[in-house]
């Protein structure tokens, strides 16, 4: 993964269905991360979000998990922009510089392949500058609505 992330051209906005208290994409769950997410002339995933300081870790700083969970979700989307219901199977996250609570940050994520069920993904974390912050590499395991619905 490169150490900065390139500005995009046109933005179109990634519908993400009725998951409405997820607490990366849902609208209606207040204590949630609530980011909007959309797709570009590649169908990469792009999110703009600042975080705010009910996600601290470190002083003035986000958590690990925040960061993980940021990265997780938008690779699930990178699944979505392709039309693929899928659940995170294996992820992992590298922390390369701490990032900051407050700030213009920029979440990317894009689908690298797929070997039967099993959906590889990329995600990167950046600053306002482009500097990489933390990626995470994942592999999803598509599902289907009614395997959703069996494990309620």
């Amino acid at each position: 993964m490169s150490t900065s992330v390139r500005k995009e051209k046109s933005l179109t906005p990634l519908a993400h269905g009725a998951l409405n208290h997820c607490f990366g994409c849902g609208l209606e769950n207040r204590t949630g991360l609530r980011l909007h997410f959309f797709t570009d002339e590649h169908n990469n995933v792009v999110c703009h979000l600042r975080l705010a300081a009910r996600f601290a870790g470190p002083p003035g700083h986000a958590h690990g998990g925040i960061i993980a969970t940021l990265l997780d979700e938008a690779m699930s989307k990178s699944n979505r922009a392709r039309g693929i219901l899928a659940m995170t199977r294996h992820m992992e996250v590298e922390y390369l510089r701490p990032v900051p609570l407050g700030v213009p940050l920029t979440l990317t994520a894009q689908h690298t392949g797929a070997t039967g069920r099993r959906n590889h993904t990329e995600a990167q974390l950046a600053d306002a500058s482009g500097v990489v912050l933390a990626t995470g590499k994942a592999v999803f395991v598509t599902v289907t609505p009614e395997m959703l619905k069996a494990r309620q």
